[in-house]
Formats: C-alpha cells, sequence, structure tokens
C-alpha cells in the first residue's frame, strides 16, 4: 500500500509524506494484528521506494518506544484536533535521532571488525582461516563449525580450530555448552547490534 501525496505545484517531501502516511495506516488500523509494526516498516519502504535509503536501514520503532506516550497521545491529537505540526515535528525529530544512532552504530561496527581482524592477524598460519571465519560471523551473528565448514568449503577440523581461535581472542562466544553441535555468536557485534531492543 503506497499512498502517493501531492500538492498542486509541487510534491511533498518524502519524510512529510512517510510521517502523513504512517498517521493514516495507524488511523485506519486495518488488521486483527501487526498494524503497529506493518505501520513502522510502511515508513521503511516509503524511504526505500523514493529512494531515500538504498537499504531498509532505518527503524523508528525504538524511538517511538521510547516516547510511547507522547506518540499515542500525538496520534490520538491529529485525529481529534488536526494537530499535524506537532506531529510531523515529533517524527522528524525521531528520523533524525535514528539515522544519528544508526551512523554511530555502523562507524562501531566497522571499527569491531576492523579491530578484530588485527587481532586475528597476530595468529601466524592459523589467520588465514581465522579471518575467513571471522568475516563469515560479520555475515551471519551466529553459526555452527559444520554450516561455517560448508559455506566456506573448508574442513571441519580446521573451522573448528578457526572459531576455537576467536573464542580465545574473545571475540566469539559458544553458545550451547555442549561438546557436538556448538554454535559460536559474533559476541561484540551482538551486543552492539542488541542495543536499545531490551524492555523499558
Amino acid at each position: 500500500m503506497i499512498i502517493i501525496i501531492k500538492t498542486r505545484k509541487t510534491a511533498v517531501p518524502i519524510l512529510i509524506k512517510a510521517a502523513l502516511a504512517h498517521v493514516q495506516f495507524e488511523t485506519i488500523h486495518p488488521f486483527l494484528d501487526g498494524n503497529g509494526r506493518i505501520g513502522r516498516l510502511l515508513i521503511t519502504l516509503l524511504l526505500c521506494h523514493d529512494n531515500v535509503l538504498h537499504q531498509p536501514l532505518l527503524y523508528l520503532s525504538l524511538h517511538l518506544k521510547k516516547n510511547r506516550a507522547e506518540y499515542y497521545e500525538l496520534l490520538q491529537r491529529v485525529r481529534l484536533e488536526g494537530v499535524w505540526e506537532e506531529w510531523l515535528l515529533f517524527f522528524l525529530r525521531g528520523v533524525a535521532e535514528t539515522a544519528e544512532q544508526a551512523a554511530g552504530t555502523v562507524k562501531r561496527v566497522i571499527t569491531l571488525f576492523a579491530t578484530d581482524a588485527q587481532r586475528i592477524e597476530t595468529l601466524g598460519r592459523a589467520a588465514t582461516t581465522t579471518l575467513r571465519v571471522h568475516r563469515l560471523l560479520q555475515k551471519q551473528l551466529s553459526i555452527s563449525a559444520r554450516t561455517a565448514a560448508t559455506t566456506l568449503d573448508l574442513s571441519f577440523p580446521a573451522v573448528n580450530g578457526a572459531l576455537e581461535k576467536l573464542v580465545e581472542l574473545g571475540i566469539a562466544r559458544e553458545l550451547t555448552g555442549t561438546p557436538r553441535n556448538r554454535v559460536f555468536a559474533y559476541d561484540a557485534y551482538l551486543r552492539i547490534l542488541s542495543e536499545g531492543t531490551e524492555p523499558l
């Protein structure tokens, strides 16, 4: 569902369009379940549709969750009183804050990857395989040795050894606590991506 809003003279800026579309969707509330999630996703999809975002990387959910009371109040006031300006300011402030947080997160992740790669490079002969496993963990936050071996077309013992090296360096953490079918996670990367997802 794409809502196109135009004036007679000029198209409405995409962020304003997304803010208005979100309010319209939340007001219509067409489904029995999932309206909030779809309404938030609609914002990102509109920005992707208009090529403002090349990937769906702007998630306003945390901003709306942190400011839940103000968010609900403004939605209601738009419906009852037509207080559009206050809603638009709230929405645009949320976009700015979320974009700044996302940019900061990306910088931290890039720094983490580079720092960890430098640490791995000190391993000598084991560095080559360990770096390959490290790069795979950047794409898949958690993985088993068997899956990694298949994906990278390496032997199970080589991958298992590389994962052990990552654990020794404090980069990966073993999650299962069992001797077989172990799963490993890129711990610091997972922590960065999980920030703000804790219950308020």
